[in-house]
């Protein structure tokens, strides 16, 4: 399962163990946590994991710079996006940054999944 290996960046610990619960009980591997932009691109460049999840709001970097230096690292890193509702500028602000997709807060499970399925399978 090489290739379903999984960042989590959120400051919120206890979104992070959400994420962590619906994608490991599907076969992911959750390889690293992050809890801002900062550490984002730390543990991007240390880990390259397939897919990074990227909370938008959070402090010192926010997810869309964390996207943008993510990219930067890496043209072909793979992110999704989450926020929570009513952020819709946010999200076109996110795919322009080069997400591949976006999942509102509170995580609805099976759309977390069809998110992640449809990126890295």
């Amino acid at each position: 399962m090489a290739d379903k290996t999984i960042l989590l960046v959120d400051d919120a610990a206890f979104m992070r163990m959400m994420l962590k619960d619906i994608l490991t009980k599907n076969g992911y591997d959750v390889v690293g946590e992050a809890e801002n932009g900062l550490k984002a691109i730390e543990k991007y460049n240390e880990l390259k994991p397939n897919l990074v999840i990227l909370d938008i709001t959070m402090p010192e970097m926010d997810g869309i710079q964390a996207a943008k230096g993510i990219k930067a690292a890496d043209a072909n890193a793979t992110i999704i996006m989450c926020s929570a509702m009513g952020q819709q500028a946010m999200v076109i602000e996110s795919i322009q940054a080069g997400a591949k997709d976006f999942i509102v807060k509170p995580f609805q499970p099976d759309r977390v999944l069809e998110a992640v399925k449809k990126v890295i399978g």
